[in-house]
């Protein structure tokens, strides 16, 4: 859907009128039923005042087609500004031009894609301007039949105005190249080069016709981007299914492909606890349904399961199409009713209600999920809910599966692969944490590596002997130390200290923690390490958890102050004590279970707690004495 349309005498018009704003502000009120803040209308008065400036050149035809605010379909994402016409030889063509008043940006080191910026009343990690344009551009293109089959040649560029360029402006590090030779960035100043940009694409005019035909084109997956994600995925180990693991990816096959035929809409739920196999099902869906032109991506609220995911799809891919399957939960507040073949929401225990850097935006995201889809299918893990805002359950999905008018499918993948395949470790945690008893919490018969340390420097040298091997061994700890900004990306700046034990949070200027070569020298959080395994881990265990009166209790008071996971308890607390703790005490225990069953073959544990320990080592050691002596 395109807000604004029209030809570029048209626009000039309307900017010389002072009116061009007001116009946009007018029609997304009538096609989307939204105000427009007014920092956006003045972003608007800004950027197509200098766009006017761009196009009063003759040689840019008069009747070229203009489009502001097109809404790529399926997405809630909109292009800025198009413009459209066709070459000197007459081939089709569209300008897509990312505007941005930003003034500066600092480049984030070992990123591709990531810069530093005043957005949104502070700093804040975005994608650079050129990847922006460009992934747009591919979007469109992947997706949209009539520029696949119409030859329409999309030509993205970023526009900002108001960029004063250095010598060896950050804008252009080495890490960007790629995307700026794909889509080329103008600053201040360089109005001219932009002309000529255009003018590459559009020499004569089409009134309109190429907009309407993208506007109005049927969406089918391209071939190649068929072909892309295809390759990525053969012979690539990391996905391989087994078991029960292709059973339920047969079965939401069917499901998913019986919606494509009957347009009926569907919500299948697939329980299912750590090292299931839930993202390798996924994953494989994600390929397979593509393959079968379906419109399909994967969600999840946390970036670190889909950057790492993603990573190990793509291996030595740096760009690729294949990236704009890959989606935040947030994404889904504008999207219109089955727009979407089919979303893969991945552990979709931690969705949220509100989306939006200020959590201020949409209903609740598992309603914009399945409202947007005909088939949705969420992963879960009731165990793994970390934070306040966390809202996924079964219930929850049930609620607004029936609210949609959707059928509801259960599946339940038992079987699992990580801690060695011990189910028993699992009813040992659960029994030994006190978040349930159980029946089987003995560990007879486990072939899994795990010990209470004395020290945290004997977990860094276990973890760091067992990352030699194949750089699948981390450090994890509970979130009881200050993330200060001011050290995020200084290896020596140590947030966690324990007597003469240093360790930094894990950095945030490189790959993900789950990948990078030296993230074995941070420790990572609950954030950065949920939904992903390693071979290894060491569990620093806080103040938050402690042995008392023959109890394992938690304390939310020892959490760190920028852990926003827990951010409106002390509020709570002070209205209902008792509510508040046993949420706090649910928070606490399941972030160290998740911590806790993380590693595929050992798992290395430090407790802040003296008594703490002494109980697990105990329990533990109890159980080994009595397998020995069966």
């Amino acid at each position: 859907m395109i807000v604004y349309n029209g030809v570029k005498t048209g626009f000039l018009t309307s900017c010389e009128n002072d009116s061009i704003a007001i116009e946009i502000e007018e029609n997304i009120l009538k096609k989307l039923g939204k105000h427009t803040p007014l920092a956006e209308f003045r972003s608007w008065e800004n950027s197509l005042n200098y766009m006017y400036k761009v196009l009063n050149d003759n040689e840019i035809p008069a009747d070229a087609g203009i489009a502001i605010e097109f809404n790529i379909p399926q997405t809630s994402k909109r292009v800025d500004f198009m413009i459209s016409g066709y070459n000197e030889y007459n081939d089709p063509g569209v300008v897509i031009v990312e505007l941005k008043q930003w003034e500066n940006l600092t480049e984030v080191q070992g990123t591709d894609a990531l810069v530093e910026t005043f957005v949104g009343g502070g700093i804040h990690k975005v994608v650079h301007p050129s990847y922006q344009a460009w992934s747009y551009a591919q979007l469109i293109k992947d997706y949209n039949q009539e520029v696949q089959d119409g030859g329409i040649a999309l030509s993205p560029c970023a526009c900002l105005h108001n960029y004063i360029r250095q010598i060896e402006d950050p804008l252009d590090a080495e890490q960007y190249k790629d995307y700026l030779d794909e889509a080329p960035a103008y600053t201040k100043g360089q109005l001219t080069e932009l002309r000529a940009f255009i003018k590459k694409t559009v020499r004569k005019g089409d009134r309109e016709e190429l907009l309407y035909r993208i506007d109005n084109g049927r969406i089918r997956p391209s071939k190649s981007l068929q072909n892309t994600i295809a390759s990525m995925l053969k012979g690539n180990r990391e996905f391989i299914m087994i078991d029960e693991q292709k059973v339920a990816y047969e079965e939401i096959l069917r499901l998913s492909m019986k919606c494509q035929k009957d347009m009926k809409k569907r919500t299948i739920v697939v329980k299912g606890g750590p090292g299931t196999g839930k993202t390798v099902i996924a994953i494989n869906l994600l390929a397979e349904l593509t393959q079968r032109d379906q419109l399909v991506q994967y969600v999840s609220k946390n970036s670190a399961p889909r950057d790492v995911y993603l990573k190990k799809l793509k291996g030595q891919f740096k760009k690729s199409s294949v990236d704009n399957m890959f989606k935040g939960s947030g994404q889904y507040t504008e999207v219109q009713n089955n727009m979407i073949h089919t979303l893969l929401c991945d552990e979709a225990h931690r969705l949220n209600e509100k989306s939006g850097m200020f959590h201020n935006l949409g209903e609740n995201q598992i309603k914009e999920i399945i409202h947007a889809a005909f088939c949705s299918v969420f992963f879960i893990d009731e165990s793994q809910r970390v934070t306040m805002d966390d809202i996924g359950s079964v219930e929850e999905i049930e609620k607004w599966a029936e609210s949609e008018g959707a059928e509801l499918t259960y599946l339940e993948l038992v079987s699992q692969f990580r801690c060695n395949g011990s189910d028993g470790y699992l009813a040992w945690l659960d029994h030994v944490l006190e978040i349930r008893e159980t029946a089987n919490y003995d560990l007879e018969g486990i072939d899994y590596d795990i010990r209470i340390c004395n020290t945290p420097g004997e977990v860094r040298r276990l973890v760091m002997e067992r990352n030699v091997l194949a750089n699948r061994a981390r450090i994890l700890a509970g979130y009881c130390w200050e993330w200060n900004k001011e050290g995020k990306n200084n290896p020596n700046y140590h947030d966690i200290k324990i007597g003469d034990f240093e360790m930094s949070w894990n950095l945030g200027n490189g790959e993900p923690f789950a990948i990078s070569e030296t993230s074995v020298n941070e420790a990572g959080c609950i954030h950065t390490s949920q939904g992903l395994e390693f071979d290894y881990v060491g569990v620093i265990m806080g103040d938050d958890i402690r042995y008392e009166d023959g109890h394992v209790i938690t304390d939310f008071t020892k959490r760190a102050n920028t852990d926003q996971s827990i951010k409106g308890l002390k509020k709570m607390y002070k209205e209902s004590p008792k509510e508040a703790k046993k949420r706090a005490d649910e928070i606490i225990k399941n972030t160290y279970r998740t911590l806790l069953t993380r590693g595929m073959k050992g798992c290395y544990i430090y407790c802040t707690d003296l008594a703490l320990a002494t109980y697990l080592k105990t329990r533990l050691e109890g159980q080994k004495h009595e397998t020995g002596n069966n």
